[in-house]
């Protein structure tokens, strides 16, 4: 994967800059905002931190969205000043970054863009594996985090997704989830569940740093350099004939978008739970 193009300055934008570089994962990354010359100045700051924090990606600001056009991924972020890219005026830089980039992957890094992702597939006919957000990533993230402190354990030993409409319609696969190879339903009983589920919910919506940890750990996956199957916001698959709302589901990447939907099995309950979220 060569070149990254991040729309977007603002602090989500000028994070996933910072953390993708960080991480080596491409060789280039393009910060791009119409807002003076916030962009540019951005990636000066992070490039001279490069002998310091020991990276090589080559970083560079512009004002032109045009300058994405090439990108392997596209980041839609938050404006400088401003949310998240959502609504109207989302959906139009959407089409904009489409009809520019064909074979581009474009990722969703706000909290507040699952509707954006539903409109560009619904819409914008966009490929539902070529538009999806990763938000939810950094989500399950916090929720492992918060699962960890429960068993007195470290969140990489925690293996846990996130599915469905957070906040709302929250789905936890408890049966499957472990720590440390141990079932989270034999190690937690069903009044802690339930309390650290409310917990959880509470931790929507994520920091514009967990957002940007979790933007590059899913365009890193892309990459190959890693394996894990992420939690993102993924469209409905609009070819069975039924209507469906994007949702948060495990899945595999490649540099193409999303290979795969992986499923964890599910109770009847959390079956249920996951089809009344992915409901319209």
């Amino acid at each position: 994967m060569q070149t990254v193009a991040i729309v977007g300055a603002g602090e989500l934008g000028g994070a996933v800059a910072h953390v993708l570089a960080r991480r080596n994962a491409v060789r280039s990354i393009v910060l791009i905002d119409e807002t003076g010359r916030v962009a540019a100045g951005k990636a000066l700051d992070i490039a001279q931190a490069a002998p310091v924090e020991q990276f090589s990606t080559d970083l560079s600001g512009s004002t032109d969205v045009s300058s994405a056009a090439g990108a392997s991924v596209v980041v839609l972020a938050d404006r400088v000043g401003g949310a998240d890219w959502q609504g109207d005026e989302g959906l139009l830089m959407l089409r904009r970054i489409a009809q520019m980039t064909s074979n581009a992957v474009i990722l969703c890094a706000g909290a507040s863009q699952r509707d954006l992702v539903d409109r560009g597939v619904c819409e914008l006919h966009l490929p539902r594996t070529r538009v999806f957000g990763s938000a939810p990533e950094a989500f399950a993230s916090g929720a492992r985090a918060r699962v960890a402190l429960a068993v007195n354990g470290s969140p990489r030993d925690v293996a846990l997704s996130v599915l469905g409409v957070p906040p709302a319609h929250l789905v936890i696969p408890w049966e499957c989830a472990t720590a440390a190879g141990r079932t989270l339903s034999r190690a937690l009983d069903e009044p802690t569940r339930r309390q650290l589920a409310a917990r959880i919910v509470s931790m929507w919506p994520p920091g514009p740093y967990a957002l940007a940890s979790a933007a590059s750990a899913v365009i890193e996956s892309m990459t190959g350099r890693s394996r894990r199957l992420a939690s993102c916001f993924v469209a409905p698959d609009t070819t069975a004939g039924t209507r469906t709302r994007t949702a948060a589901l495990p899945v595999r990447l490649s540099a193409s978008g999303i290979a795969e939907i992986v499923l964890p099995s599910l109770s009847v309950a959390e079956q249920v739970a996951l089809d009344n979220a992915m409901m319209l």
